[in-house]
């Protein structure tokens, strides 16, 4: 019986765009609020934006090696801003600001619709609520939920920045489990990639796997749609997914 529902967060409760532009204007942005903390980086946008995009691409590919999240003085000092030899203790205590900036406002997030009525109604089923995602911020996440009237349905919030693990590992399903109280073959998890959500519920054993649809989701798995790596269910809207709740908890009481 399923008990619990759980989503990712990019490319689930949102999806991102970057418009013509959006990563100068950032690098601009990261620039001034670096000189407002003294730090002055003699790089033009266009440059920074370039290097931000290669050295966070390095990164990731580093992190889905080990599937382990740095903190976040160590992702800027040696990954994102390492062409500049800023150091570590000038970076750690701005660190989590630079972060949440990256995280929120260097690609545009675009809520999807029906988060609250798919809460709602999975709540009416007597569900636990939850949040898995790989991100190098403490804070946005809570912050998105916020923004989007979801963060009081949360019963666990669990993400990389804070317990140093990636998915697709196990592990992270399994600080989720600790912290609702339920097994792997009560719950159920939402997510756009295959790399990561699918292959992560299907480590961790979980009941039952939906993948949403996502353009992102579809770039970060170029390569693996013939792997044999699949979903239980495909959906494109969040709110197909009481239905298939109710369904499978319906059929598993036949």
């Amino acid at each position: 019986m399923i008990r619990g529902v759980l989503f990712d967060l990019g490319g689930t409760l949102h999806v991102t765009d970057s418009p013509p532009g959006r990563d100068v204007w950032f690098a601009r942005r990261l620039l001034d609020r670096l000189e407002d903390y003294g730090i002055r980086l003699d790089v033009p946008p266009e440059v920074l934006a370039e290097k931000l995009y290669e050295n966070g691409e390095a990164y990731k590919r580093h992190s889905e090696k080990d599937l382990r999240e740095l903190p976040t003085a160590d992702i800027w000092n040696d990954w994102y801003l390492r062409d500049w030899s800023i150091g570590r203790e000038k970076l750690a205590p701005i660190a989590e600001e630079l972060s949440f900036l990256y995280d929120y406002e260097r690609l545009r997030p675009l809520r999807r619709p029906y988060i609250r009525e798919t809460l709602d109604a999975l709540r009416a089923q007597g569900m636990k609520l939850g949040l898995i995602s790989n991100i190098i911020s403490l804070s946005v996440a809570p912050h998105f939920l916020a923004e989007y009237g979801a963060r009081e349905y949360m019963d666990c919030i669990v993400l990389s920045s804070v317990t140093g693990i990636r998915k697709p590992s196990p592990d992270i399903f399994r600080a989720a489990e600790r912290e609702l109280d339920l097994k792997p073959e009560e719950l159920a998890y939402v997510g756009d990639t295959l790399s990561r959500d699918v292959l992560g519920a299907r480590n961790a054993g979980w009941r039952l796997m939906i993948q949403i649809r996502s353009a992102s989701g579809a770039k970060r798995d170029k390569g693996l749609e013939h792997s044999g790596l699949e979903p239980d269910y495909i959906i494109r809207e969040l709110n197909e997914i009481p239905e298939i709740i109710r369904r499978e908890n319906e059929e598993e009481k036949e």
